[in-house]
């Protein structure tokens, strides 16, 4: 891959990731704030599923965290844009839609056919 490359997903990764993280933060800090406590049931079951959604929420995004650091660990070990599976390049346009992939399209979607068959 050329430094050129490297170098915008480097500071994509790192602007997504430091998006990610103050609104990740803000939100834990509004959770662990906000104790909802209602007397109606009704309004205490509403104020129960928000809650649940955006602790929800969070752990999606502290799971996309986790694949940005792991990223750019890959570009500062010069394995970034790599399969994982078969060890060829990763196509730069799938690259450029999806930054966190490890795996090349072809190994991808032979992983998307074996667990589509383990659930089957």
């Amino acid at each position: 891959m050329k430094k050129k490359d490297l170098i915008f997903f480097r500071k994509t990764l790192s602007r997504q990731l430091g998006e990610l993280t103050h609104k990740s933060d803000a939100a834990v800090a509004e959770l662990l704030t906000s104790v909802p406590a209602s007397a109606d049931p009704v309004d205490q079951a509403e104020l129960d599923l928000e809650r649940n959604l955006a602790i929800r929420m969070l752990d999606r995004e502290n799971k996309l965290i986790i694949k940005i650091q792991k990223a750019l660990r890959k570009i500062e070990d010069h394995t970034f844009g790599i399969c994982e599976m078969c060890g060829e390049e990763i196509d730069i346009h799938r690259l450029k839609s999806r930054p966190v992939t490890d795996l090349c399209i072809h190994c991808k979607t032979r992983q998307e056919k074996m667990e589509k068959l383990a659930c089957e």
